[in-house]
């Protein structure tokens, strides 16, 4: 075991860092950075159709009649987090500048991430057929759910926010959307190859996401992100992503409890209703920010992606222990 599993640090995290220190010393900009964009675009739409075309109704379908349980997750995802993401209006500009605070809004209405949330469920013993069905329908709903909590949370706490939103809709739908639905409709034809290439896939989607990180701290740099991020915001940011992710796993584990959810569902919940999607949440924030406000954007987003994979690691070996316990009892 390597020192960065020791300390549960996500490797692809330190390779993100690593090209956020490459575009603040080495930004594109003129002719190279048009470039760059156009490579963005397509990144995006690739990715999105992938993320479709993994998408599978038969995993769906096998846990859709556990309605009661979805049902809290997506509350988790799409109500708990924007309520409370709303509420951290009371420590701007105190605690977190306003620019932060819309990262903050943004990270909230995100969906859920699909293979982190499966995976943790079923290390931790919990119901990993409902966890499928749950995870997968999330980064569904975020396709659509997501810009429109968005527009709404941000239009609710700046009344200065402005933009063309019908502009906006379009890129959703161009970029976002149809890659994603036609994707998903060529499942019958490419879902082998899909399964046999997974690794590939798994790079195509993460240099991706590594390309527009880089095209919008690029950007960021140039708008003099550093000027205004300094060593105490970054962390402001962490302490409130903890205490952010600490409130929605106490609520949901005592939710799922108060609403008589077995030891198996409440692990779904827990994992499936506390995470937040940074494949689905990096190539959605350029689709939907102006370049220059996209580096900030994401920086609440990246962190706290750090913190649910530590903590959610040390839960999953928790619950483990508890149901291995339980078992031999």
């Amino acid at each position: 075991m390597n020192l960065l599993q020791k300390l549960k640090i996500d490797s692809f995290l330190v390779t993100l860092i690593t090209v956020v220190i490459i575009a603040s010393f080495f930004p594109s900009e003129g002719e190279v950075k048009k470039w760059f964009q156009y490579l963005t675009t397509a990144a995006i739409a690739l990715l999105f159709f992938m993320h479709g075309a993994k998408l599978s109704r038969d995993a769906i379908l096998a846990g859709i009649g556990h309605w009661r349980l979805h049902l809290v997750i997506f509350s988790s995802t799409f109500v708990l987090f924007p309520i409370l993401g709303m509420g951290l209006h009371f420590i701007v500009p105190e605690w977190i500048s306003p620019t932060v605070y819309m990262g903050f809004l943004y990270l909230c209405a995100l969906p859920a991430t699909v293979q982190s949330a499966i995976a943790f469920t079923s290390v931790a013993g919990g119901n990993v057929a409902a966890a499928i069905c749950s995870a997968s329908a999330s980064s569904l709903l975020g396709v659509f759910v997501s810009p429109l909590l968005v527009g709404f949370l941000i239009q609710t706490h700046d009344s200065g926010a402005h933009g063309d939103t019908w502009k906006a809709i379009k890129d959703i739908i161009l970029q976002l959307m149809v890659p994603f639905i036609v994707g998903h409709l060529s499942r019958p034809l490419i879902a082998s190859w899909v399964e046999k290439h997974k690794k590939l896939i798994n790079m195509t989607d993460r240099s991706s996401i590594l390309l527009v990180v880089y095209v919008a701290f690029s950007e960021a740099v140039v708008e003099g992100i550093w000027h205004k991020i300094d060593t105490y915001s970054l962390f402001m940011i962490g302490l409130v992503c903890c205490v952010l992710l600490a409130v929605v796993l106490i609520i949901n584990v005592y939710s799922s409890r108060l609403l008589g959810f077995s030891q198996e569902d409440e692990i779904t919940i827990v994992f499936c209703g506390s995470k937040k999607s940074l494949a689905n949440g990096v190539p959605m924030a350029n689709v939907l920010f102006p370049a220059s406000m996209v580096g900030v954007m994401l920086l609440p987003l990246m962190i706290f992606h750090q913190i649910q994979l530590m903590v959610c690691a040390v839960l999953a070996q928790r619950y483990a222990r508890r149901l291995k316990r339980k078992s031999i009892s």
